[in-house]
């Protein structure tokens, strides 16, 4: 009565209310008159009229703004996934999405659209929205260093550091030399010029350089960890030199530049002195699991932008402002890692590719019409390599590191990206750099940032070694690896090891593998990441008293990664989970139980009604298959429903090459006295499994029941503890009893 009432309550007022509004428009026309009312009546069609506005409104400028960053953040992030797939950062593909859509492609192959889309007198909203993102940027690449290591750093980092700074920089100012004559701004001063070139040279890009070292693994070595110090040590001091060459390019010389550094020094001071102990005291206020409450949140926001506003008054760019905030942000990880995670993600997806786009549409590859150009942009890249690599590469091995890391250093120094871009168009922007020196040093920036990769993958070539330098991998007898994805499923992994090996414990060791992948710039929370994905299973193999090595690992490409650290260990066994389950929260995942992505939820339920049969590809990932097939030892696939003893275990035989789980069988007696269930579903050949049993000791017979089809249930199946079948028959267990499904536990699926 309710619902009736209320429909009825609602057209009385619509229908009232609009005939008031109509009654009130028709008196009001008497009120026109003795008035000059101008009616325009156009002679175009309706659909013509509704096209002009159409037109008009693409034309305006916010509507303009709009489309102009959906076209940004669709090319950047494609080219960029592209990029991603091919083993190099995604910075390298926005870079290239933003000469694409400049001038060098879109406004060659299709002028008429490019002066439509990016007109330059609409470019000016975007300018604003790149500087902001930038701001935003180099605030949170700030809050990334962690000046407590920068503090503790050998002196080797010192060295390394401020040489791969150095060198480039000399030779840079060399180059400038030759340089100048041609290609210098007729108002620039030699001094200017030439230390801008000097400074383009010397960047290292700390985030480029931090997503590369994470996506190779090596945040964890010595080298690694050594790179991310030399690059955030080279960070500081080349935005120092920045905001000092800043100042001396704004005052005209060195001399009048004093009061801009002596203010500089000041404020920087002030920053350290005054506004970092007034953030640390407000942080230290707040609750032990410090939320970002409002107020916090305007604080530290308005001492980002009065620092971005300072630095940009005094002379030295709202940049090094930024960062500067983010350097001095209260140390607290959890507070920086929650401000990271709200601001970044903003400026990656949103900001960072319309910067980028701003820096394509100022790069004119055709600019370089000749090939004395392309020979000196070759020059510029050679010098620009040859300083950063040499410099750092050279100060490492008088520093003391082997030949394979100091080569690695010099070639993750001499990344240079982002950070170069920044600067360049900083450069661009005070009209030191003309278009075409700026093009060629573009492309200097986008090769040694391309050839990183290609460089580390060579080194590695060179200096390969074939073994996993652990030495408890090599004295080991019996070796399990766990691979787990699902933290929560790494504790059954742990127990099914034990259970395989416990009576070998001396002799046997297991070792779980983890990767997580890399899907943002900050480091932050690498180790915290670490420490709960592994907390679990170290916990329960405390538990079982078994000793476990672990190894964490940040990259992309987890097969592969499997695949070879499990070949090189030489391992005995390889355990892992699947992929997370689709099915997890919802009313099926909890009937079935797994807590894994392997079964198809549509294929699943019509499997279920009897539609369609279950196919094998809809079983199994494409990941864990392609693991599997790569692996040179017997593999383990467990389907979890958190398994937790194994009395009961049934063993599923289709065909008679499945006589191989026997193996698994009797280590699950020797080690648990399970009772062991084996279905012999073997057509036409009923003396295989008795045949392949009559090795056994009598000891182990009685503990294994053979039946067959007809004699299974679902009382049978559900008092079972794990089912065990082969890899290449599993997908006819789905297929015994479809109605069994929500009854079926733990699964092992095991391969040879």
């Amino acid at each position: 009565m309710k619902k009736y009432k209320g429909t009825f309550f609602y057209l009385i007022i619509t229908s009232l209310f609009t005939a008031l509004i109509f009654y009130i428009i028709y008196i009001g026309k008497d009120l026109e008159v003795g008035r000059e009312i101008i009616r325009n009546f156009s002679k175009n069609t309706p659909f013509q009229d509704f096209s002009n506005f159409i037109s008009n409104n693409l034309k305006h400028s916010v509507g303009l703004l709009i489309l102009q960053i959906i076209a940004i953040i669709i090319v950047a992030r494609g080219i960029g996934f592209f990029f991603r797939k091919m083993g190099q950062p995604v910075v390298i593909g926005e870079i290239l999405a933003g000469i694409i859509l400049g001038p060098s492609l879109l406004g060659t192959y299709f002028p008429e659209f490019s002066n439509f889309l990016f007109a330059k007198d609409s470019l000016g909203g975007l300018q604003i929205l790149s500087q902001v993102g930038l701001v935003l940027f180099m605030f949170v690449i700030g809050m990334e260093l962690n000046l407590k290591v920068l503090k503790n750093t050998a002196y080797e980092a010192t060295v390394i550091s401020h040489a791969s700074i150095i060198i480039p920089f000399a030779l840079g100012i060399g180059l400038a030399y030759y340089l100048y004559p041609s290609f210098a701004p007729e108002n620039i001063p030699f001094s200017s010029f030439s230390l801008f070139i000097g400074i383009s040279m010397s960047i290292t890009a700390f985030p480029v350089l931090a997503r590369i070292v994470q996506e190779k693994g090596l945040h964890k070595t010595k080298i690694g960890a050594l790179s991310l110090i030399c690059a955030a040590i080279n960070d500081i001091t080349a935005w120092c030199l920045l905001a000092v060459i800043i100042a001396v390019v704004k005052a005209g010389s060195f001399a009048s530049s004093i009061y801009t550094i002596v203010f500089a020094i000041a404020y920087v001071f002030l920053m350290i002195s005054v506004v970092r102990p007034f953030l640390k005291k407000i942080v230290s206020s707040s609750k032990s699991d410090i939320s970002l409450n409002k107020t916090l949140v305007v604080i530290v926001f308005l001492v980002l932008l009065i620092s971005s506003f300072i630095t940009e008054t005094i002379g030295i760019h709202a940049l090094f402002g930024a960062f500067m905030a983010g350097t001095i942000m209260p140390e607290n990880i959890r507070f920086r890692k929650l401000f990271i995670e709200k601001i970044e993600d903003v400026a990656l997806v949103l900001f960072l590719p319309i910067f980028f786009v701003i820096s394509g549409l100022k790069t004119e590859i055709g600019l370089i019409d000749n090939s004395n150009l392309w020979e000196l942009t070759g020059i510029i890249i050679a010098v620009a390599i040859a300083g950063k690599f040499i410099g750092s590469a050279a100060a490492a091995k008088f520093v003391g590191q082997s030949w394979k890391d100091s080569l690695t250093l010099g070639t993750l120094m001499n990344t240079r990206g982002l950070m170069e871009i920044v600067v360049l168009n900083i450069g661009y922007d005070l009209g030191v750099l003309n278009a075409e020196i700026f093009v060629m040093l573009i492309l200097m920036a986008l090769t040694t940032t391309f050839m990183t990769g290609l460089s580390l993958s060579g080194i590695e070539k060179i200096f390969k070694t074939n073994k996993i330098d652990i030495k408890d991998l090599e004295s080991s007898k019996d070796k399990i690896l766990l691979f787990f994805r699902n933290a929560q499923t790494s504790t059954s992994l742990v127990r099914i090891a034990n259970s395989l090996t416990k009576k070998t414990n001396s002799q046997s060791l297991i070792t779980a593998i983890h990767i997580a992948p890399s899907n943002g710039l900050s480091q932050m929370n690498t180790e915290q990441i670490e420490k709960e994905s592994f907390k679990p299973i170290v916990r329960e193999a405390n538990n079982l008293d078994r000793k476990l090595i672990s190894f964490f690992k940040v990259s992309n490409n987890f097969q592969t990664e499997v695949v070879e650290f499990a070949n090189q260990g030489n391992f005995d066994f390889l355990l892992m989970d699947s992929e997370e389950s689709i099915f997890y929260g919802t009313l099926l995942g909890r009937v079935l139980g797994f807590t894994t992505k392997i079964i198809n939820p549509e294929k699943l339920i019509n499997t279920v009604r009897g539609r369609e049969p279950l196919l094998e590809t809809s079983i199994i990932d494409l990941n864990t298959r392609a693991i599997e097939k790569k692996t040179k030892m017997p593999v383990g696939i467990l389907l979890d429903k958190e398994i937790k003893k194994f009395d009961n275990i049934l063993f599923i035989y289709f065909t008679k090459e499945d006589v191989y789980l026997n193996k698994y069988s009797k280590k699950f007696i020797d080690n648990e006295y399970s009772s062991i269930t084996i279905l012999d579903y073997i057509p036409n050949d009923k003396s295989s499994i008795k045949q392949s049993l009559s090795t056994y000791e009598e000891n182990y017979l009685d503990s294994i029941n053979i039946i067959t089809y007809k004699d299974i249930s679902e009382n049978l199946i559900s008092s079972q503890d794990l089912i065990i079948v082969s890899f290449k028959n599993f997908n006819k267990l789905f297929q015994l009893k479809k109605d069994w499904l929500n009854s079926i536990p733990s699964v092992l699926i095991i391969s040879i």
